[in-house]
């Protein structure tokens, strides 16, 4: 007979011990329940709006992101637990349908995200706990009534809305010079929950047509040159040369002309005309434009020709997605170039963890 083989030596695998295995499971969970790579789409709201006011981001600018990132994450929770029953027959891998997390806790959490985001918001200054009570009573209503009825969309583009007020009201104290931006990532989101309303089951064609057209339309009002010229280049510089006014610009240094002689700059000889280097707040701005609108032209296109569930969904997640690129836009057009870049970062990270754990 042949001796008994050796027994394996035991790995770290091995050696895992039930509650380790517990506690990964209920925290993917819990990554499910609040769609944690969402998260990344959250902080260009404040510092789009920051940028929009002219602003320099501040320590109130950071509580009003992380007031945003709770009151964020409170919907997530919220909108499971109002959704429970629904969930059990469209969606039973969901966390709480599935029973990986209890409906109380998902409730408790809500709550208390709540809490610490209007906490957060009260910390940055009074303008900004005057623009996060309105956001979470939003939030809460569309959760818990508007989400089926039509005003469903209209409130979460509100919401987000209101979020990118959030900033400019905790940096600034004036909310007046965000609005336009906010009208903007309002009704992006407005589009894109519009989609989301038949991502469960399928649908029409027309949300995704039209949120297709909808994003065209917002690529180019973000990328419309905001000095009314083209590149930089301003409209009067170029009339003063074009128009032939080097004799008026004579007549008008003329008691300077022996001087100016003597130091060989001699206005009356013209000048070789010298255009202004492109513009590269402008250059960014329309790159970021396209980003936003190629991240969900292809999605869309597909949801309009089979609007069916895995493909109205990946449209949805598409859309959420293109919010990032939309958000450094609208902070590149109001010369926020760094932090234009900064916000266009968190793209790609929110991509690679979306292929983790959905957004959807």
């Amino acid at each position: 007979m042949e001796p008994p083989a050796a027994a394996p030596r035991a790995t770290a695998g091995d050696t895992a011990s039930p509650s380790c295995t517990g506690r990964a499971h209920r925290g993917r969970a819990w990554a499910e329940l609040l769609r944690l790579p969402a998260l990344f789409s959250v902080p260009g709201d404040a510092l789009a709006g920051t940028a929009a006011t002219g602003a320099t981001p501040s320590t109130r600018t950071l509580l009003a992101i992380a007031s945003s990132l709770c009151l964020y994450e409170a919907g997530m929770a919220l909108n499971d637990w109002a959704d429970r029953d629904v969930d059990a027959v469209e969606r039973p891998h969901r966390p709480l349908p599935s029973g990986r997390i209890r409906p109380c806790a998902a409730l408790t959490a809500a709550c208390a995200l709540t809490g610490a985001g209007l906490a957060l918001a009260a910390g940055a200054g009074r303008p900004a706990l005057a623009v996060a009570a309105p956001l979470a009573a939003t939030v809460w209503a569309y959760d818990l009534g508007l989400k089926h009825t039509p005003a469903g969309p209209v409130a979460m583009g509100t919401a987000r809305g209101l979020d990118l007020l959030l900033g400019a009201a905790a940096t600034s104290g004036d909310i007046r010079p965000a609005l336009s931006s906010a009208a903007l990532l309002g009704t992006h989101t407005l589009a894109v929950t519009t989609v989301s309303r038949q991502e469960a089951q399928g649908g029409s064609p027309v949300p995704p047509l039209a949120a297709l057209a909808t994003t065209a339309l917002l690529a180019r009002w973000v990328t419309r040159p905001s000095d009314g010229g083209t590149g930089g280049l301003r409209r009067g510089a170029v009339e003063g040369v074009t128009r032939g006014r080097w004799r008026q610009l004579v007549q008008e240094v003329a008691p300077g002309r022996r001087q100016a002689v003597a130091t060989g700059h001699d206005p009356a000889v013209p000048q070789p005309l010298r255009l202004p280097a492109p513009d590269t707040r402008a250059l960014l701005t329309t790159a970021l434009g396209a980003a936003y609108a190629a991240t969900t032209a292809r999605p869309y296109f597909h949801a309009t020709l089979n609007p069916s569930p895995p493909l109205t969904q990946r449209a949805v997640g598409a859309g959420i997605r293109a919010t990032i690129p939309l958000q450094a836009a609208l902070t590149a057009r109001s010369r926020g170039t760094a932090t234009a870049l900064l916000i266009a970062a968190l793209a790609p990270l929110g991509a690679r963890f979306a292929k983790k754990v959905s957004v959807t």
